[in-house]
């Protein structure tokens, strides 16, 4: 067999082994029913979807004919490391690192920095509209999550609240 589109093949073999992998360790927990969902339903769930969509995408990468092969090219690392920085800047300054002191500095300051730091990732970066989408995200996560759902988290930094 002749592999038609490299992009496709590979993006397809990845997400079947990381959907085959959540779905393979969501079975160590309890599954449960649709009516009774357990904490293995979801990422059981979701591994099985993701596992069909890579299965989907590596076949049609084996048949569908693209004029170049549609080679991989060089890995962007740069954009991968900004999005996964963001991500472990946003839980370390929502609840803070307590074994070094670091206090909480709140949901909206993480939510922020977060919005900032993925924004890097792109190819653009306009800070107006990056300070735009913080706000808005800020404000949707307030209403979401703590109005609605009456989470129980920082909002402000602990420096200011105590």
């Amino acid at each position: 067999m002749n592999i038609k589109s490299q992009k496709d093949f590979f993006s397809g073999l990845m997400f079947l082994i990381i959907g085959g992998a959540f779905a393979f360790g969501a079975t160590s927990y309890t599954i449960g029913t649709s009516a009774r969902m357990g904490p293995g339903y979801f990422p059981m769930l979701l591994g099985v979807i993701m596992a069909i969509l890579g299965g989907i995408v590596l076949f049609y990468s084996l048949i569908v004919e693209t004029p170049d092969g549609d080679p991989v090219t060089k890995f962007a690392w740069q954009p991968i490391l900004y999005i996964l920085g963001a991500n472990v800047a946003f839980g370390i300054l929502l609840v803070g690192l307590p074994a070094i002191g670091l206090r909480s500095s709140g949901m909206f300051a993480a939510i922020y920095v977060l919005t900032i730091l993925a924004s890097k990732a792109g190819n653009e970066f306009k800070i107006k509209e990056v300070l735009i989408l913080g706000t808005i995200l800020s404000f949707i996560s307030y209403l979401a999550f703590i109005v609605l759902l009456k989470l129980q988290m920082p909002i402000w930094p602990e420096y200011f609240t105590g």
